[in-house]
């Protein structure tokens, strides 16, 4: 038997701690989490999509994960009473230039194993979306909509029964690493065989206390919603995104039905100057000396200035979200929407200057990195969770 301590409790963290009790239930499973409840940031605050995985790159991590993540969280919800819902999305081409994109997805999807997506022309596209503008599209029938809050506490609940223990409102400060891992909490001090951090926003930083330096820093970006007002929710079906941008790991404004009810709309991607700066107005000058100090950043920023300044434009004019909303579906007005909620992502950015496009980890010894855990990570989680526990078995082994 071994003491296992994971740091975070959001979805990964908490897939995880699933997945080792799966293989074997006699580990001490303890958890800690500096809120006060599970799944408060990222996993709490995302627009609760399951996706299908055809945006990743063939024998990724992101590919493998989530195509085997997602049959594991169908399975998960059915066990357990979890509603979704598989509604299908359309992604959207509404110009010629996006076409090359388009057919790169589709070509994407099919090397991953998607069955049933179709291509559709224009006609096509208003038979599933009458309301939308666009020259051709793809279905995606394996994409659909869940909580994953209610998921997360659904993991924790199971956890908790069967043994593990989580701890609220145990930031920690420092470890020390050895045969046996010392935790340093803001008030207490625990002892592990093995820790594993799921730390998001600050993953680079709980990584530093036992690695020093990595080649790797949290860049984190504010995702803004609006929510489509009831009486022009009809002109949403499903889910409608456009055709990203294949310079960045973001999916560009969308239409998004949500389980609970309503149509969101967004998120953009506007750097943030606090890792968990759900406002425009928080700002933390530690965090964002960190994030502009960073060499990797620097060559991010000055590469696509342009592209930032159009999405803080965005962040800041309704009219200008409303636009790009317009591009996919033309009936949209200013007044149809109200503010809705944000989210913040964590991206790792690299030394040499790029925003990490895959899961990361980093694993030492006895300890284990997640240091980049992006979308698909909540459709992900579980897969994500059997890796990660494989990694420790076999440590164990070891």
């Amino acid at each position: 038997m071994k003491n296992i301590t994971i740091i975070g409790a959001g979805i990964v963290g908490l897939a995880t701690a699933y997945q080792i009790q799966k293989r074997n239930p006699d580990n001490k499973i303890l958890i800690l989490e500096k809120e006060n409840d599970v799944a408060r940031h990222q996993t709490g605050n995302n627009s609760g999509v399951i996706h299908s995985g055809i945006y990743y790159k063939p024998g990724s991590l992101k590919a493998k994960n989530c195509l085997r993540g997602y049959s594991m969280m169908i399975d998960f919800c059915n066990q357990n009473n979890i509603k979704y819902g598989l509604c299908g999305k359309v992604i959207v081409a509404s110009d010629s230039d996006e076409l090359p994109a388009l057919q790169n997805l589709f070509d994407r999807g099919i090397e991953n194993g998607l069955q049933g997506l179709k291509f559709l022309s224009a006609e096509e596209l208003k038979e599933f979306e009458p309301h939308v503008n666009g020259i051709k599209g793809i279905f995606v029938p394996q994409t659909g909509i869940i909580n994953y809050t209610e998921v997360s506490k659904k993991l924790a609940e199971i956890i908790v029964k069967n043994g593990a223990e989580i701890r609220f409102g145990e930031k920690v400060i420092s470890i020390q690493k050895g045969k046996s891992v010392k935790i340093t909490t803001k008030t207490n001090q625990y002892e592990s065989d093995i820790l594993i951090s799921c730390s998001g926003l600050f993953s680079d930083r709980i990584a530093k206390m036992t690695e020093g330096k990595t080649d790797v820093r949290i860049i984190p970006f504010r995702g803004e919603y609006y929510k489509l007002n009831q009486a022009k929710q009809h002109l949403v079906n499903s889910l409608i995104y456009p055709v990203p941008d294949p310079n960045f790991p973001f999916l560009g404004v969308h239409f998004t039905k949500q389980i609970g009810g309503g149509v969101e709309a967004g998120p953009n991607a506007v750097f943030a100057f606090k890792r968990e700066g759900y406002k425009k107005s928080d700002i933390d000058f530690i965090d964002l000396y960190e994030s502009l100090s960073w060499r990797g950043f620097q060559k991010v920023a000055f590469k696509y200035w342009h592209v930032g300044l159009g999405e803080f434009y965005r962040s800041y004019s309704k009219s200008a979200f409303v636009k790009a909303l317009q591009k996919l579906i033309p009936e949209i007005e200013s007044e149809d929407l109200t503010e809705g909620g944000a989210g913040v992502r964590a991206q790792a950015c690299s030394y040499d200057g790029k925003l990490v496009d895959d899961f990361y980890i980093l694993e030492k010894e006895n300890i284990l990195h997640v240091l980049n855990s992006p979308s698909p990570a909540a459709t992900a989680s579980l897969s994500v969770g059997e890796y990660i526990s494989q990694k420790v078995f076999n440590q164990i082994k070891n």
